[in-house]
């Protein structure tokens, strides 16, 4: 309970939105929100796209945005607009929550980052390697990078389902290997499926970021810069053939881990403002005013920049960018020739097989050789059944199989990820459900 002084307990005067900010709030905090909010928005958009509404759905994500000025046209459609665009701004948080983890969270210890990190390793090679010995005679042989990535999002939220049952550490390790999953994606995005290298463009995308570092040493902290030096950073890399969502991973990976103000230096300018006796003082062009506008600027600043931009785009990132990546990327006309088709097989192999395999294989041999440490708490038996969980890629796959696949072939591939999603689910959540069970009745 907060300490009352003179009638004030140090709370800020309530508002009226409070009554409502509050409430929707703390919902938001609730880790399967994501998961069921991109579930209502995945759902939505198959039902559209096999409804009598199917023709003009599908074909309102083709509609092209943009703008032309003279010669230059920078147009592509509004579901590219999504993917290529609010896509960065996605992984930039992705690499904002690694890099938070790395230097401020529970990845500060290097041999429990290396358990998840071999299993993120373990879960790329192993699918991709059962995706291109099912294709490999195939068209779409370069779909490989499709099955390498883990939907944080879907995982968490089924860990979230289960509650306290799980131990603690399984939904680090899983959380943790998703990011890394992600942010290894979107590096074969780059390399792999990219266009012929533009070398000016990427000089230009390169400088960028320099300009980005040296901003950040020498102290800038104005938002609005680096927010305008990351669009040309982002357009560089659009026009070096490069998949320009690599800006976001680097971006984020460079945001600064430390606060601007350190602990000591703020409650030395909270001293400064408590030592001014009470009365009407603040108002004016006072020195009084300037400490306070001062303690107020310490006050945000003594958070790191990673923290500050994690807290303001994690809810944009979640509640905006992902359910509408999803309605626009997961319509299709599903039938039982699609879940047939070789690609759709090969996917749906690879994530519900080829995914937990590599991510035990690589854990267990991580540990053995000494490598990483297996916390005390989280048991082979469990390690493996969240690793059926691995297998919904989702979100990564849907995006990268809308770089890989041509039309014709496109409808097949979702097919596979969304039957491999719905399998690994429902295996991985029986599993983990059935060894709680067996545990608390031991």
């Amino acid at each position: 309970m907060a300490k009352v002084v003179n009638g004030y307990d140090g709370a800020f005067p309530p508002e009226i939105a409070d009554r409502f900010t509050k409430p929707f709030g703390r919902f938001l905090k609730i880790e399967a929100a994501t998961g069921v909010i991109l579930l209502v928005a995945t759902c939505a958009a198959l039902i559209l796209s096999n409804s009598a509404w199917s023709t003009p759905f599908l074909r309102f994500w083709k509609i092209p945005v943009g703008f032309r000025f003279g010669s230059f046209d920078f147009s592509r459609s509004l579901q590219h607009g999504i993917n290529d665009g609010l896509m960065t701004l996605f992984f930039f948080v992705v690499a904002l929550e690694l890099k938070r983890e790395l230097v401020l969270g529970e990845l500060r210890n290097l041999r429990v980052a290396a358990l998840s990190l071999a299993g993120a390793v373990g879960g790329m090679l192993f699918p991709a390697s059962v995706y291109l010995a099912l294709m490999a005679t195939s068209p779409g042989v370069h779909g490989w990078g499709t099955v390498m990535a883990t939907d944080t999002a879907f995982v968490i939220g089924c860990l979230a389902l289960l509650g306290s049952r799980i131990p603690p550490s399984l939904r680090l390790f899983l959380l943790s290997l998703a990011i890394f999953d992600d942010v290894g994606a979107i590096l074969v995005v780059a390399v792999g499926y990219g266009d012929t290298m533009a070398w000016p463009a990427l000089a230009v995308a390169a400088l960028g970021i320099g300009v980005v570092f040296l901003s950040a040493h020498f102290g800038i902290r104005s938002i609005p810069v680096y927010f305008l030096l990351g669009g040309a950073i982002w357009l560089a890399f659009d026009a070096s053939g490069i998949h320009p969502t690599i800006a976001g991973v680097v971006l984020g990976l460079m945001t600064p881990a430390r606060g601007w103000v350190s602990d000591d230096r703020l409650q030395a300018i909270l001293s400064r403002v408590l030592a001014y006796p009470k009365g009407d003082h603040w108002s004016g062009d006072t020195a009084d005013r300037a400490h306070l506008q001062q303690a107020g600027r310490a006050a945000r600043e003594v958070l790191s920049p990673v923290e500050q931009l994690e807290m303001k785009l994690h809810p944009w990132a979640g509640f905006v960018i992902m359910p509408l990546f999803a309605f626009a990327n997961a319509g299709v006309a599903i039938s039982s020739a699609r879940l047939l088709e070789p690609v759709s097989v090969a996917i749906s192999a690879s994530l519900v097989f080829g995914k937990p395999i590599g991510v035990l294989a690589l854990s267990w041999l991580a540990v053995r050789v000494g490598l990483a440490t297996r916390p005390v708490d989280l048991s082979w038996s469990f390690l493996a059944a969240g690793g059926l969980l691995t297998g919904i890629g989702f979100t990564m796959s849907l995006f990268i199989a809308g770089l890989a696949y041509t039309p014709t072939m496109l409808d097949g591939a979702k097919v596979g990820i969304l039957a491999a999603s719905v399998v690994s689910a429902t295996a991985g959540l029986l599993t983990l459900a059935w060894l709680s069970f067996s545990k608390r009745t031991a």
